[in-house]
């Protein structure tokens, strides 16, 4: 039971270091949401493309570990960007019932065209910050994910 004046958050709970970053996080994903929409991809979509060109041949459990979501969540992504034609399984060559995945074609364009529209929002905030703030901003984020990283 909560009394008249106890809080239930801490008093600085929103200047927390974490709360900005979510922040920012947010405003960047609805930004590309809206962005990647007219090429008819949600940033999960633009996400999966990018992580399958950049290392083609992963498998599914592969991708929701490195996308740190269910394999479930990847099924689902991957099956709508096949029935696109944006992505194609195919056969391990000696594990036969393993699947990678691949660009296609048509996946490669809308990657192309959906990293043209990710760029622009990269030049949206570097040009706000600055050559120096960004510099600073990466390295810190940087600094950020190599104090959080779990060995």
């Amino acid at each position: 039971m909560i009394r008249n004046n106890e809080e239930l958050i801490e008093p600085n709970a929103l200047d927390r270091v974490t709360w900005a970053l979510r922040r920012a996080e947010l405003a960047v994903l609805a930004l590309k949401e809206q962005r990647l929409r007219p090429l008819g991809l949600a940033a999960s979509h633009y996400t999966l493309l990018m992580s399958v060109h950049s290392d083609p041949g992963l498998t599914g459990a592969e991708l929701a570990r490195r996308l740190n979501v269910t394999p479930q969540a990847v099924a689902s992504l991957v099956a709508r960007l096949e029935s696109r034609g944006q992505l194609e399984r195919r056969e391990h060559p000696r594990h036969r019932h393993v699947q990678e995945l691949h660009l296609t074609d048509a996946g490669r364009e809308v990657l192309r065209a959906a990293d043209k529209v990710i760029a622009g929002i990269e030049l949206q905030i570097t040009g706000g910050l600055g050559l120096e703030e960004t510099g600073q901003l990466r390295g810190l984020l940087n600094r950020v994910a190599e104090t959080v990283r779990e060995d």
